[in-house]
C-alpha cells in the first residue's frame, strides 16, 4: 500500500511540473481573448512552426469582422507587413510566411481596430518537423527520469533503500537528455548540441547540471549523508526541469543568414 501511495505522489508530482513547463513554455500557444460586443472569444495564437507557412486561425471570432495580421522578422528593424485575414474554412485565417530552420517572425493582430496582444508582439520560431520515432522516445524518458526522482525523494524522505531507484533516475535521465536529447535537437534546427561549451541554451545546460548532481549523488552513495545529496539533486532537477523547453535556443541570424546557438550576447 505504502509503494502505491509513493507512486501516486510521485506521478502527481511529476505531471503537475510538466503541465506547468508546457503552460509556461516559450513555444506553447498563447492564450489571447477578444471581445467584441460584450463577447468573449479566446484564441491560441501560435509560437513555434515547422517548414511551412504557418496559419494563424481565429477561432469563433464572427465573420462581419476587420482583422489584420502584421509581422516581420525577429530580431530586425524590418517594417511590418500587414495582410488581411480572409475567412475560408468557416473562420477567419491569415499565414505567417514560413522561416529558414531556427528564424523567428514577431507578430500581433488587430480585430476591430484593437490590436492583441495588447502588451507586446508574440514571436514564433520555425524549425524541421521532428520524427514522432525520435520525439516520443525523448518525451518518456525525460517523464519517467523526473518520475523516478520524486520517487527515489520520496523513499529518501521516509528513511527507506532508494540507492536502485538512484541509479534507474540516472540511467533514464542519461538516455533521455544525452541521447535522445541531441537527436530531436538535430532533426529540429540541425546542431546536435547547444549548451555548454558551446553555447548557452538552457534546455541543454540544465539537463547537463541535473545530470552532474545526480552523478555525485550516485557516487556517494555509500557515504553517511548521501540522502541530503540525493535530496538536492532531485529538487534541483524539480526547479530547473520547470524552466520551460527551448529558452535561449538557437537562433536564425537575418544578417549573416547563418544559424546561430545562444551565447548569452
Amino acid at each position: 500500500m505504502k509503494k502505491f501511495l509513493y507512486w501516486l505522489i510521485a506521478i502527481v508530482i511529476t505531471l503537475v511540473l510538466s503541465v506547468y513547463q508546457r503552460m509556461t513554455g516559450p513555444t506553447n500557444p498563447k492564450r489571447v481573448t477578444v471581445e467584441l460586443n460584450g463577447e468573449s472569444y479566446k484564441l491560441r495564437l501560435p509560437r513555434s512552426g515547422v517548414q511551412q507557412d504557418e496559419i494563424v486561425k481565429l477561432k469563433d471570432v464572427p465573420r462581419d469582422v476587420e482583422a489584420q495580421l502584421h509581422y516581420r522578422r525577429y530580431p530586425t528593424a524590418d517594417e511590418y507587413t500587414t495582410v488581411d485575414f480572409k475567412w475560408e474554412d468557416d473562420q477567419w485565417q491569415a499565414a505567417l510566411p514560413v522561416q529558414p530552420v531556427a528564424g523567428k517572425l514577431e507578430y500581433y493582430i488587430t480585430v476591430e481596430g484593437k490590436d492583441y496582444p495588447a502588451d507586446e508582439p508574440l514571436q514564433i520560431r520555425f524549425r524541421n518537423d521532428v520524427p514522432a520515432g525520435i520525439l516520443i522516445p525523448h518525451i518518456l524518458f525525460m517523464f519517467a527520469a523526473m518520475l523516478f526522482a520524486a520517487y527515489t525523494l520520496l523513499l529518501v524522505l521516509t528513511r527507506k533503500e532508494y540507492g536502485k531507484w538512484l541509479k534507474i533516475t540516472v540511467v533514464t535521465l542519461f538516455i533521455g537528455g544525452f541521447i535522445m536529447g541531441p537527436l530531436v535537437q538535430h532533426a529540429a534546427f540541425g546542431p546536435w548540441w547547444t549548451g555548454f561549451p558551446v553555447g548557452t541554451d538552457l534546455t541543454d545546460n540544465k539537463t547537463l547540471l541535473s545530470f552532474l548532481f545526480f552523478l555525485a549523488a550516485l557516487a556517494t552513495l555509500k557515504w553517511k549523508h548521501n540522502k541530503w545529496v540525493t535530496i538536492f539533486a532531485v529538487l534541483f532537477m524539480m526547479v530547473i526541469f520547470s524552466i520551460p523547453h527551448s529558452t535561449n535556443g538557437s537562433e536564425y541570424n537575418y544578417s549573416t543568414q547563418q544559424l546561430e546557438t545562444a551565447q548569452g550576447e
